[in-house]
């Protein structure tokens, strides 16, 4: 080493003497010294070598002015700080202990204490942050449990008790498990595993644990709820089948301040028996109460059960005595409209309810084994149905229902075969029933896609609500003019349940489709003269309460507006300091007054007005009717309509179906399984509504339960190991018969032969005995082929131009037959 500090290059006397006295200098994973340059002559042939950190190089001139390079083996540095420190050498000589993170330098000890490297580790924030990046694998010593060390931690990991015991109990609520999985062996096993701090808990600690979480999150759902401006509510009952008791749940439906549309169960209570009208609107009082929301509830969505038409006039009672309900409270009660479809449809599958019952015991015949469904699915193949999957409905399911007679029906040929291999198979529909399916699976197919469509709580559906109702009214009238008896009676039933709640005007859906920006008031003139007789009076009618409830909302507007003018005036004069007394500036005053009166200024035409008078909406490569979002069309369109953005935002978040509140009873199912039947009615909310919320906290779907899920019967594959050889063998094979039976036409046709008393023309009758061969005709066609080849062709037959065979004497008549479409010549003779 030079004074200059570079470093010295190491040629291949070194390299040499290493392969001679066995020491690794040239270890390719030799790390270069920090601080040094490390230089190489361009015209050496040998490359440089650096020896290993705990190995010293020095160099000595002989008088023979060689180099002679001596290896002395230096005492291992134990210390953990070199972990974080390299030994460098400066260009003046001095080594100085690096860190390899901050790149600070400290005086190198030596072998000396290593404490003052221990001080500017705890110090050294790049340190710090390496710290917290950095995870060490441990490997577990021998004969060590597996509990004592967990396999993968940070350096300066903390166990935080509070945190962990919060993300079990989310677990739980969210994943329905029970409280006693805390007790479980393999549980705690796996837990001990992953922290070995972790403790054993009982299924009382984490019940309280819940509960926290339960209080935690409405706390936060209460404050969301109360700033909305109209919130809707869906409610429905569920008798618990292993308690044996009766639940209600209330779900809210509402926009938050960032246009989202919001779902989330408020309440899962225990409803006292008999279950009345006023058990019904007392629970659901006392929710509003509980929840301080109930001056701000806009409808509630009901199905059609007489103790909710009296509960919802009660409560529309009460609240009129206390607040002006919207339009007169006439759209306060909203009726399911997937129970009306419901309805309808249980009123169409009534007619061929036996037929249903044929297909259903069928299938669950056919999927009772293995070998049933094996057998099944070779009378499909020989059928040439490539369909492999049938489906057993779930009987309170009319979806279901109809995709099981969907199905069924792909299927109808191969329910004869299959009775052929199975003689205890009598649920066999006749050709008629099948016919009568096939009908009214065309028609309950529009109500599948209405009820898919309308069905959904992750998106406005209410303005999607007038013209799938059109779709089924249309679906009725066609199907009332049917030449078809069955399909007139079908439908006259299924009309009479459509008047019943679909005969009078629907304020709802027609407002909501007024404020979809794609049809306002365009659609409801298109489809109220098919749904109405009296269509101009009902149109009429949406345009007066449209313009009362924008009057509502526009009075509302004016209210904040005023309120927030002089709550910003009181805030400017606390953030500069002054006193009530103290003026602003006549400047300033007068333009605050200024604007206050512009703000409260009613134009000559209103934004309602204004919007109607626009043409409608039309997006480029719009797809379908939910394809389009119209709350958020509203969003980037409130600056332009202030007072009725905020009137769709609250009519597009009513909910026209109780979907949203039956789907909870999925969960209750799962919740209050025969294990857990002794649960109280307080635990069941916790369980249902935290489940709930922690959810929608981390976007997590809930899955139903496995028994309302429809059945899958799947049929084996047949055997079809060669099937690629035999297609192609096949296509060469009708090839050939097809030159075969043009051979036979063009110069065989016309001689005849003898068969007993038959006379038959030799090649025609060839040619159809081909075709039957492979149709799997008759075995009496095959004995007449051969009969050709051993039987002489008569001399006194011809071929006749006529198209029937006459006898050349005229002493016998010719009779022409046919046979599978293909010409047969006869001659009856001695």
């Amino acid at each position: 080493m030079d004074d200059g500090g570079s470093t010295t290059n190491l040629l291949s006397p070194i390299k040499d003497m290493g392969a001679e006295t066995g020491v690794g200098i040239d270890n390719p994973s030799s790390q270069l010294v920090h601080g040094m340059d490390h230089t190489t002559t361009p015209n050496e042939d040998t490359t440089s070598q650096i020896p290993n950190e705990n190995e010293s190089v020095t160099e000595k001139n002989n008088e023979a002015g060689e180099d002679e390079v001596q290896l002395t083996r230096k005492r291992k540095k134990t210390s953990k700080v070199w972990d974080d420190f390299v030994v460098v050498t400066l260009r003046d000589g001095a080594k100085k202990a690096e860190s390899t993170h901050c790149k600070s330098r400290l005086a190198a000890t030596g072998s000396g204490p290593t404490s003052s490297y221990r001080r500017h580790l705890n110090s050294c924030i790049p340190h710090k942050q390496w710290q917290k990046n950095q995870q060490k694998l441990n490997f577990q010593p021998s004969g060590c449990d597996v509990d004592s060390v967990p396999p993968l931690i940070g350096p300066d990991t903390k166990y935080d008790e509070n945190k962990m015991m919060e993300a079990i109990a989310n677990w739980i609520l969210s994943t329905e498990q029970p409280f006693a999985t805390m007790e479980d062996v393999m549980f705690v096993k796996m837990m001990k595993t992953a922290t070995p701090l972790f403790e054993k808990v009982s299924r009382v600690t984490i019940t309280s644990d819940c509960f926290k979480v339960y209080e935690h999150e409405k706390k936060k759902l209460k404050a969301l709820t109360k700033a909305a401006s109209k919130i809707s509510l869906t409610t429905d009952c569920w008798k618990s089948s292993h308690q044996k008791v009766d639940y209600m749940v209330i779900t809210a439906h509402f926009v938050d301040h960032n246009w989202r549309l919001q779902k989330h169960v408020l309440s899962f209570v225990h409803v006292p028996p008999p279950r009345t009208a006023v058990d019904i609107a007392d629970g659901i009082y006392k929710c509003l109460q509980e929840w301080e929301i109930k001056d701000n509830i806009f409808t509630i969505s009901v199905d059609n059960a007489t103790y909710n038409d009296k509960a919802l006039r009660r409560l529309k009672e009460t609240f009129s005595r206390v607040r002006k309900l919207s339009c007169g409270g006439r759209l306060f009660h909203i009726r399911c409209c997937t129970h009306i479809l419901n309805l309808l449809v249980k009123d169409g599958l009534a007619i061929i309810d036996h037929i249903i019952g044929d297909v259903r015991e069928g299938i669950k015949y056919i999927n009772n084994s293995e070998g049933r469904r094996l057998n099944f699915s070779k009378a499909a193949h020989q059928m040439q149905i490539r369909d492999r999957k049938l489906m057993l409905d779930v009987p309170t399911r009319w979806n279901s229902t109809y995709d099981m007679l969907c199905m069924a029906l792909k299927f109808k040929d191969a329910f004869p075969r299959y009775a052929e291999y199975e003689p205890h198979f009598h649920h066999l529909p006749t050709d008629e029933d099948w016919e009568n399916v096939q009908s009214v699976c065309e028609i309950l197919k529009v109500f599948k896609v209405c009820t898919n469509i309308i069905s959904g709580s992750d998106y406005p559906t209410a303005n999607l609500y007038l013209i799938e109702v059109f779709r089924v009214k249309q679906t009725l009238d066609k199907g009332s003019l049917s030449a078809n008896d069955f399909i007139r009676d079908m439908v006259k039933k299924m009309k009479e349940k459509f008047d019943k709640y679909w005969g009078e005007c629907h304020l709802v859906m027609a407002i909501a489709f007024v404020l979809d920006p794609r049809f306002k008031m365009k659609l409801v003139e298109f489809c109220f003269p098919t749904l109405y007789q009296n269509s101009d009076e009902n149109i009429k009618e949406v345009k007066n309460a449209l313009y009362e409830m924008y009057s509502e909302y526009l009075e509302m507007h004016d209210t904040l507006v005023r309120e927030s003018a002089a709550h910003g005036s009181e805030h400017e004069r606390n953030v500069l300091g002054l006193n009530e007394g103290t003026s602003l500036g006549s400047e300033w005053e007068a333009f605050g007054e200024f604007i206050k009166a512009v703000d409260l200024e009613r134009p000559e035409k209103s934004e309602l007005d204004m919007c109607l008078e626009e043409g409608v909406y039309r997006e480029k490569g719009q797809t379908g009717m939910e394809s389009f979002n119209a709350l958020e069309w509203w969003n980037v369109h409130k600056l332009k309509y202030r007072v009725l953005s905020l009137m769709a935002r609250d009519v597009l978040a009513i909910p026209i179906s109780t979907v949203a509140s039956e789907a909870t009873f999925s969960a209750g199912g799962r919740v209050i399984d025969p294990y857990r039947a002794s649960l109280g009615s307080d635990t069941v909310q916790m369980l249902i509504c935290g489940g709930d919320w922690i959810r929608q906290v981390h976007r997590v779907k809930k899955k139903l339960k496995k028994e309302e899920f429809p059945i899958e019967v799947l049929l084996p594959e047949v055997n079809t190991k060669y099937r690629f050889v035999l297609v192609i063998v096949r296509g060469y094979f009708k090839i050939v018969v097809f030159v075969v039976v043009v051979f036979e036409i063009v110069f065989v046709s016309g001689e005849f032969v003898k068969i007993g008393k038959i006379w038959v023309d030799k090649g025609v009758c060839r040619c159809g005995s081909i075709f039957w061969f492979f149709k799997k005709a008759k075995v009496f066609i095959i004995v007449v082929n051969f009969a050709f080849i051993l039987h002489p062709t008569p001399s006194n037959w011809s071929r006749n131009n006529g198209g029937a065979s006459d006898y050349l004497d005229g002493r016998r008549e010719g009779v022409f037959s046919r046979l599978d479409g293909r010409r047969l010549y006869i001659k009856w003779g001695n």
